[in-house]
């Protein structure tokens, strides 16, 4: 058998324009861009999902995409009030990013989310679309979130077989260790920021074999800080963003509470021109000068 008659929908060739026309995202903040603000997106926020879109919505005609992720999901939530409206969508190219925030709780189960994880990754292939999966960051590097490593590992482990069993495409970031640094997360440290959004973008992008011009990016050096100094930068944290989150858990409230999806409908998508705005990265290669000025807030 040829590649070109392998019935598995990972397979996209790469010396022709990819083949998707209509997308469809799912999941909660990580999808839909928390993290990384720019006032021309809907809701404004732009994320990895959008910069994927406006990469894709180049290289081929009539292309639409919807975004109907909302922050603070949980899987069951996002099973229940996503997947019917991304399936009516009809879509044909299907990001599906859930579970992370129902592993990073206290006493849950990664096998039993993985199961919730399953029943949506059935539904959603179900159409023929290809569905790209993913598995969670490796959390050694900060120490508020390196307890759950292990039931990261193991939900990881789970998503690897589902994906395999129904032929969806792994977007890896478990491996991506260009954002496993403070430096490519917000402040509330748990979001990523706009250079970590564009990493996340690369690889997906990567994932789905389609080439593009998204470049490396490098952000500025840790800035040096006293003990002291370290201590009350961190209570300046809890006390904004730990304290906060915490207590949403305990009062069974979410970030997400009367919040819509930003593209509840596939659109056209609008390019931003790279360079544009105070907080645009620059590449690599220009680090030595500037960097994405939201690098150095963490």
């Amino acid at each position: 058998m040829t590649n070109e008659d392998d019935p598995r929908t990972p397979y996209v060739a790469n010396a022709q324009p990819h083949p998707w026309r209509r997308y469809v995202a799912l999941g909660d903040s990580f999808t839909e861009g928390i993290g990384d603000p720019e006032p021309n997106s809907p809701g404004g926020h732009r994320g990895w999902a959008d910069r994927v879109a406006e990469v894709l919505s180049q290289q081929v005609d009539d292309f639409a995409y919807a975004n109907l992720a909302v922050r603070g999901k949980l899987i069951a939530q996002i099973v229940a009030e996503q997947v019917d409206p991304a399936l009516e969508l009809k879509p044909d190219l299907i990001t599906f990013c859930a579970g992370g925030n129902d592993v990073i709780r206290p006493g849950t189960d990664p096998d039993e989310i993985a199961g919730q994880f399953e029943d949506a990754v059935i539904r959603l292939s179900s159409g023929g679309a290809t569905v790209v999966v993913f598995t969670g960051i490796d959390t050694n590097f900060t120490p508020v979130f390196r307890p759950f490593r292990g039931k990261i590992a193991i939900y990881n482990e789970n998503v690897r077989a589902i994906a395999d069993r129904y032929d969806c495409i792994v977007a890896d970031q478990w491996a991506l260790k260009e954002i496993q640094d403070p430096r490519f997360f917000d402040d509330d440290r748990l979001h990523l920021n706009s250079l970590g959004h564009h990493e996340v973008a690369r690889m997906v992008l990567r994932a789905l074999n389609v080439p593009n011009d998204l470049q490396p990016m490098q952000p500025d050096p840790l800035p040096r800080r006293t003990w002291r100094e370290a201590r009350a930068h961190d209570l300046v944290w809890a006390r904004e963003h730990l304290v906060p989150w915490v207590l949403r858990r305990l009062r069974h409230q979410s970030s997400g509470d009367n919040v819509t999806a930003k593209r509840p409908s596939p659109l056209p998508v609008t390019t931003l021109a790279p360079g544009k705005g105070d907080d645009a990265p620059k590449p690599m290669a220009a680090a030595d000068d500037a960097a994405a000025t939201r690098d150095d807030r963490v």
